[in-house]
């Protein structure tokens, strides 16, 4: 008996015991999805995290503003009044390696409007070189310069939805909005759709519905509370002939400049996109690992169940073992055929398994709004792990069909 002879034999057996068939299939199916569900949706958070680990710049340090209730605010101050432009001009004459600093300051609006429109937005005061650094696209216009900064220019750059809410889908260039008592001039628009993501306690805001003005003209022209910080968040780019991991050293080194300055007073946190990507990384991988060994563990049920299958095959198909040997089968070719049979179980279940593995995925994805990536390495890996659990727990029960005796197989009812 070839392959093909026994591929043909093990499917009419199959077709003839369906429901039989069909609930040994049941674990492989099951296992096999779980693999396929768990690490797509672990592929899919760490493509997330990746996203908004590369928006933060891999070699950006981003050191952040603490926020406190008054009572703690009030004590603090007196040691550090905050973020300010002090710690920015520090750290570029004293951190070796640093290419750029932007500092940042966000302000909550009372009011935005446009003639009869009103949106819901907030305010963000930045520096010219905050585009390159959060990597924000322009579909409109231009961003800042530094001749804007220098004149404190009551300019504006939009998201999409602050354009849409405030002048629906005409042309934003050149219009004018007003933010609390300030009136601005629209030069700029930023493109796509992005979301507020977060990973490991860390935000990146939407820019949908930002609007950015100069760092200076939001010093100069809007109010913020006595007590709040100057500003909110400094990025600190390094030269990109620096090496990956330089940003883990210059964050320690801005640790101690920032704790001189601040005399010793934590109100400031550092974030490092290097360090997040580091632990997100082994986050994944033991994610992959408990999830992952909980689908074995079905895995390893459905092949329980194979062979439990095919041990009742056998001896259900004795005498026909018996019949096959007196007219010449040799005891290769019984095994091959109940290896085939056991295979072909378990490729069936496994072939399901991957269509409701990625199905649960896609539901997972449409109903709770987690991210999911069904990648092809998951449903190689599931179905090569199925096959194997067939062929394994076929052997046994393959080799015992072949050692069972001709004659009293002929004998047996």
């Amino acid at each position: 008996m070839n392959f093909t002879e026994a591929l043909r034999s093990a499917l009419a057996n199959l077709g003839a015991h369906k429901l039989r068939s069909l609930l040994t299939m049941l674990g492989v199916i099951f296992g096999v999805g779980a693999v396929i569900a768990m690490l797509s949706i672990g592929a899919g958070a760490e493509r997330q995290t990746l996203e908004m680990i590369e928006r933060l710049g891999i070699r950006n340090v981003i050191v952040k503003a603490k926020t406190f209730p008054d009572d703690d605010l009030r004590e603090i101050r007196q040691k550090s009044a905050g973020l300010s432009m002090r710690d920015v001009d520090a750290m570029l004459m004293s951190v070796p390696g640093v290419e750029t600093v932007a500092p940042k300051i966000d302000i909550e609006p009372y009011q935005v409007l446009a003639g009869r429109q009103i949106a819901e937005a907030k305010l963000a005061g930045v520096s010219a070189q905050y585009a390159d650094l959060m990597s924000l696209g322009l579909q409109d216009g231009r961003f800042f310069d530094p001749v804007d900064e220098r004149q404190h220019a009551q300019i504006a750059v939009i998201g999409q939805g602050t354009r849409r809410t405030l002048f629906g889908f005409d042309d934003a260039i050149g219009r004018r909005l007003k933010v609390n008592d300030v009136w601005l001039t629209v030069v700029g628009v930023l493109n796509g759709n992005a979301e507020t993501e977060t990973a490991d306690g860390i935000s990146v805001e939407n820019p949908d519905t930002l609007i950015y003005v100069p760092i200076t003209t939001a010093l100069r022209k809007f109010d913020r509370r006595p007590l709040d910080s100057p500003l909110s968040e400094i990025i600190v780019k390094l030269k990109d002939e620096l090496p990956m991991e330089a940003s883990i050293s210059t964050g320690r080194v801005l640790e101690q400049l920032l704790s001189q300055l601040h005399g010793a007073a934590e109100d400031y946190e550092i974030v490092v996109p290097q360090t997040l990507l580091a632990q997100s990384r082994r986050t994944q991988r033991l994610f992959n690992i408990v999830m992952g060994s909980i689908a074995g563990i079905s895995l390893l049920v459905g092949g329980i169940g194979i062979m439990n299958i095919m041990l009742a095959t056998v001896l259900e198909r004795t005498r026909e073992i018996g019949v096959r040997r007196a007219v010449g089968a040799k005891k290769k070719d019984i095994l091959i055929q109940f290896l085939v049979e056991s295979f072909t179980i378990s490729g069936l279940g496994g072939l399901v398994g991957v269509v409701l593995g990625v199905t649960i995925a896609k539901l997972i994805a449409l109903s709770a709004g987690w991210p999911t990536l069904v990648t092809l390495s998951s449903v190689l890996l599931a179905t090569l792990v199925s096959l194997a659990v067939g062929m394994v727990s076929g052997i046994y029960p393959a080799r015992r069909a072949a050692e069972l005796d001709p004659i009293e197989s002929l004998r047996y009812e």
